[in-house]
């Protein structure tokens, strides 16, 4: 007869206090409760084993010699970030507390402490260390097999959207995904998708700037044949190729409120009605959205109707312009240098030039503009490495010559939000219509149809000798 298995450990924990009775009275509490548990009377011994073995919770002492325990945490953060920590003191104070968050400290406890409270907490980091896994899983496996290149960075706030994707993806809750062009919110809308229990379903992506008003329901309900010249046959629409999966709508602001309606009931009854049939057919669908617009204004003024955007925002994920997070871009500038060097015959590197030039502009086309221009130097340089010379980003004429502030403000004034995103909009279409020969080419680069980009100049003051298109 085999001999009865140990039950499986519920985390890996190292105790480190140069006590050693308190050291092994925490450790036997421990591992009472079924955790695995090492044990290090100070820094270095701590040290010595974090590089050997991987562990999911330190847990330390704050008054030791000669390392103390906020230096121990801090040099343990750099061999893993992910890794929690707990720190313990018989010094309780606001100012002690403070000063181990800003370490990197996941919480904080005073000795002495019950047996009960401490174990709620270790049981607390470890469920934030299952799910910051959760999150490498996506940031690794997923983002290599669906592309998701917009979400690479480590700032805090790129932090706290793919720990919200990760929440959200795996209920079936209706998302809408806010942010200004470029951010990546498709990316995102597709993050979503691949970590829910409907990754094996499609993802069926429509962006309603892209098609005109008349065609816009029939692409996503479809129509019956006959149903208006040219309808030769039967056709299923979006909703149903995405039966089962994520239907992904783009510029969802940029419908009319008769379209609108038939959204809302098609939301609500979870079933479409092809143009041109009386029957109604069930759809499972999860619908993401998403709008570059300030879409709380649009309801505000009337142009975007209030059921619908509450039906769709019951979660909503906003994605940081680039500017608010200037410390991803290395790490973007190098992953899209190195695609671009699997797709040349010459490969390149970034000179530290080149990064300092980066990072000191403003990107008001977000990520999308730091890829166009990356991959322009990659393949207009003439030397290996790309240096600052390599990265013209003087924007205005007229200008003194300096690059643009990377933040939306000017001569230490105050903007409002509207007045900052009017401006990056600008930038970005004045960029745009530099580079580019038409405003066909300039809509496809900004991600915007041609009339959507026609009525922005015109918003912002802008001239083109361009003709309108038609249907503005």
């Amino acid at each position: 007869m085999d001999a009865p298995q140990p039950p499986a450990s519920k985390g890996r924990l190292l105790v480190v206090d140069d006590q050693r009775n308190m050291r092994a009275t925490t450790a036997l509490l421990l591992r009472a409760e079924g955790f695995t548990v090492d044990e290090a009377g100070a820094g270095d011994e701590a040290l010595a084993l974090l590089a050997q073995r991987s562990y999911d919770l330190l847990l330390t002492d704050l008054k030791m010699e000669p390392m103390d325990g906020i230096s121990l945490l801090k040099k343990a953060l750099e061999t893993s970030s992910n890794l929690q920590v707990i720190v313990m003191t018989a010094y309780g104070s606001i100012e002690t507390a403070v000063e181990a968050v800003r370490s990197g400290s996941y919480d904080y406890i005073t000795k002495p402490f019950k047996d009960g409270e401490l174990v709620y907490r270790v049981q607390k980091a470890l469920e934030r260390a299952r799910l910051l896994r959760t999150v490498d899983t996506f940031a690794g496996e997923f983002k290599q097999r669906h592309g998701l290149s917009a979400l690479v960075g480590t700032s805090p706030a790129m932090r706290d959207l793919t720990t919200r994707i990760s929440r959200v993806a795996t209920s079936d809750a209706t998302v809408l995904i806010i942010g200004e062009s470029g951010t990546g919110k498709e990316l995102v809308a597709r993050a979503v998708h691949a970590l829910s229990n409907r990754n094996k379903a499609p993802f069926v992506p429509v962006n309603c700037a892209a098609i005109t008003e008349s065609l816009l329901e029939s692409e996503l309900f479809g129509h019956a044949r006959g149903a208006f010249t040219g309808a030769v046959k039967a056709r299923r629409g979006l909703f149903e190729e995405a039966h089962g999966g994520t239907l992904f709508i783009d510029e969802v602001t940029e419908t009319s409120g008769a379209f609108q309606s038939k959204l809302l009931r098609a939301l609500q009854e979870h079933e479409i009605r092809r143009v041109g049939e009386n029957t109604s057919i069930s759809v499972d669908v999860r619908v993401v959205a998403a709008s570059n617009r300030d879409i709380e204004k649009d309801v505000a003024d009337k142009r975007f109707r209030q059921d619908l955007f509450y039906r769709l925002a019951v979660v909503t994920l906003n994605v940081p312009p680039l500017r608010e997070r200037l410390e991803d871009v290395p790490l973007l500038a190098q992953h899209f240098l190195e695609r671009a060097n699997s797709r040349n015959r010459h490969p390149r590197r970034l000179s530290a030039g080149a990064i300092e030039r980066l990072m000191g502009y403003s990107f008001p086309g977000n990520v999308r503009e730091l890829e166009n221009l990356v991959e322009q130097a990659a393949a207009l340089a003439e030397a290996d490495e790309l240096t600052a010379d390599d990265f013209p980003l003087k924007k205005k004429s007229g200008d003194s010559g300096a690059m643009p502030s990377p933040v939306p403000f000017a001569s230490g004034d105050l903007v409002t939000l509207a007045d900052a995103v009017n401006d990056a909009e600008k930038k970005a279409i004045q960029a745009a219509l530099e580079r580019l020969p038409d405003l066909g080419r300039v809509a496809e680069v900004l991600g915007v149809s041609t009339t959507t980009l026609w009525r922005k100049m015109k918003r912002l003051g802008l001239k083109t000798s361009a003709e309108p298109p038609p249907e503005a």
